[in-house]
């Protein structure tokens, strides 16, 4: 048989070859153009609620987890979880759509003041807009809001400028915006403050330009201010939990997780060594696992598929803290478990809002 485009490509470019009768837990879509994280890189995390089971497993593989807003030393490690200290590397908050990277960062830096400026709640307490559940007692004024917002956004404008490197989940591509200037929201308003007024905000659903652009608008603003840095984009597996476009959640969340896998693709195809894709997505998704990565609600992640995607995420960036994957399937599935306890997901304040 004569040569064709095909012939002498490397067995990974064949899915008979590395997925048939491969056992799930070793398949490795891992990137092959990538860098490494040394010991003492500082990795921080920011994204969706799935960028947490990141950020736990980074700290377990003993990489230097970066935080530029600790909680204060006398406050217990209890208060400290409620009010996110920790939970990313600074108290933003989920970050599900990608207008939101592009608008903390001109926050940060003062390029952009939005109008809204405070929720309140309906036991008369003020949250901020911009991550209404970081602090679970809420503010006795606006004023407050505004001046822990001020710290805050220091502490961003710190990590952003001396971060080395960041781990990106991308989540959601449907959002709420204040119509006024379009401030991007991490929950629609109502649910965890604020009233909702349709003539004052709007759900939006961004399609593959508008997150590329505001993947490449985020990633032109960090590195004006840090241009070591390196990001590793992902696309979280953990399906939306609910959508307000009228259609099966199953079509908007397909639809949603599309858009991103896509634009993340596409932002890490234009030649700079400091961006790479990471496949956590591909990996737990995938139908050779047949769902076995996911918990009963068929939405959270389990233990398993955690371990999965770090062990593939040490091999490809921190080839020294690597483990090899296990013998057997038993092996790794017994130890699954409701990994999902402890992860804090504001997208879940919808469930309770309306229940």
């Amino acid at each position: 048989m004569g040569a064709n485009p095909y012939t002498g490509l490397p067995a990974e470019r064949f899915w008979r070859k590395v997925v048939t009768n491969v056992p799930p837990f070793a398949v490795n879509p891992h990137p092959k153009e990538t860098f490494a994280i040394g010991r003492g890189d500082r990795v921080a995390t920011g994204g969706s609620c799935f960028a947490q089971r990141v950020a736990e497993a980074l700290r377990e593989a003993g990489f230097n987890y970066y935080l530029t807003e600790s909680a204060p030393g006398n406050m217990s490690a209890a208060e400290a979880h409620e009010r996110q200290f920790g939970t990313f590397s600074a108290r933003y908050g989920n970050l599900y759509y990608t207008r939101q990277f592009v608008q903390l960062f001109d926050r940060a830096y003062g390029r952009y003041e939005p109008e809204l400026k405070a929720w309140l709640r309906e036991d008369g307490r003020y949250v901020d807009p911009f991550r209404p559940t970081v602090e679970p007692a809420g503010f006795a004024s606006e004023a407050e809001v505004v001046a822990a917002r001020d710290a805050h956004l220091a502490a961003v404008r710190h990590l952003f400028e001396t971060l080395d490197v960041f781990v990106l989940t991308l989540g959601l591509t449907e959002g709420w915006r204040w119509r006024g200037d379009g401030a991007a929201l991490p929950l629609a308003p109502g649910v965890a403050g604020g009233t909702f007024d349709p003539d004052l905000y709007e759900c939006v659903n961004a399609g593959a330009a508008e997150v590329l652009g505001d993947l490449k608008g985020f990633l032109e603003r960090l590195w004006s201010v840090n241009s070591k840095a390196r990001v590793i984009f992902t696309v979280s597996p953990v399906p939306m939990i609910a959508t307000y476009m009228d259609r099966h959640v199953m079509e908007s969340n397909s639809y949603s997780k599309s858009v991103l896998r896509v634009a993340a693709g596409e932002v890490c195809a234009s030649g700079d060594p400091r961006a790479v894709y990471f496949p956590a997505y591909d990996i737990v998704t995938s139908n050779v696992n047949a769902g076995r990565y996911y918990n009963e609600d068929q939405r959270t992640i389990n233990d398993a598929g955690v371990r999965h995607v770090m062990r593939l995420f040490l091999s490809t960036f921190a080839k020294d803290r690597a483990t090899p994957a296990p013998a057997s399937a038993a092996a790794d599935i017994t130890a699954e478990y409701e990994g999902s306890a402890g992860v804090i997901c504001d997208e879940e304040q919808i469930e309770r809002s309306v229940a």
